[in-house]
């Protein structure tokens, strides 16, 4: 465990760096917007964040591998960092400030590889969150101004809240029923969107949350912490972890429930 711990710390001196740089260019006037063959948009400072994050991986941890969601994955490392310089880059060049650097690593484990470490860092919002396996998951400013997270102990989906990005990839997979069921049963429903409903189940202020479509990059942190919180997070397969391309979140108590409505 010492040695995710090192990471840990690591992580964190790499997401003060990526902060510093995301941060200089938010609200920029003169930012520079390109559209990537996806169709979705990048900025400069997505590439410089990442830039950074990688420079610093080859100098501190150069026989693990890296996977970015800008220029792709080098190394072949059995443990691999995950990197997604501005999750909620829509956020970010429409001067929203909801939006992430996530930062995992992920290491061969009983149950393949998977998230050892995750931080979440939103400066914009003035929030971090982490964790490392076995070693439980928190929010505070630093490592050593911390809180402890746990989900919460909501037992029904009635009693539920449930938070979501967007109607439109349910609908893109025909899944739209499900989640219209889904958002007519609970409790309450918010499109909160990106890596803040899975800090929020972490938390305990959210129960569930769900997207239909996401890539590794966007998920690694997210499980890592909400696992470490007493949560569940899987694909909508059931599949824990952040393999399936897509993914479900809750609290643990309602999670079959969840992928009742969400499932194949």
């Amino acid at each position: 465990m010492a040695g995710f711990h090192d990471d840990l710390r690591l992580a964190h001196v790499l997401a003060d760096a990526a902060d510093a740089t995301t941060m200089e260019r938010f609200k920029a006037l003169d930012l520079k917007v390109e559209t990537k063959p996806d169709l979705t948009p990048v900025s400069e400072a997505d590439r410089s964040a990442e830039e950074l994050i990688r420079s610093s991986l080859r100098r501190a941890r150069p026989r693990d591998a890296v996977m970015g969601e800008e220029y792709g994955t080098e190394g072949t490392g059995p443990r691999r960092w995950i990197i997604d310089p501005i999750d909620g880059t829509k956020n970010y060049v429409r001067g929203v400030p909801v939006w992430a650097t996530l930062i995992a690593l992920m290491a061969p484990g009983p149950e393949g590889n998977q998230p050892v470490v995750g931080v979440v860092s939103a400066p914009a919002l003035g929030r971090r969150w982490w964790a490392v396996v076995g070693g439980g998951a928190y929010t505070g400013r630093s490592l050593a101004k911390a809180s402890p997270l746990r989900v919460s102990g909501v037992q029904r989906i009635e009693d539920a809240s449930f938070a979501y990005s967007s109607l439109h990839g349910w609908d893109e997979r025909g899944r739209l029923d499900g989640f219209l069921h889904l958002t007519r049963d609970c409790w309450r429903s918010r499109g909160y969107g990106d890596f803040w409903p899975y800090m929020m189940v972490a938390e305990g202020t959210v129960d569930i949350c769900a997207e239909p479509e996401l890539s590794l990059w966007d998920m690694a942190a997210c499980a890592a912490i909400v696992a470490e919180a007493g949560g569940s997070f899987t694909g909508l397969d059931g599949e824990p972890g952040p393999h399936s391309g897509n993914a479900a979140a809750s609290n643990g108590l309602l999670h079959q429930e969840l992928l009742k409505y969400l499932g194949p």
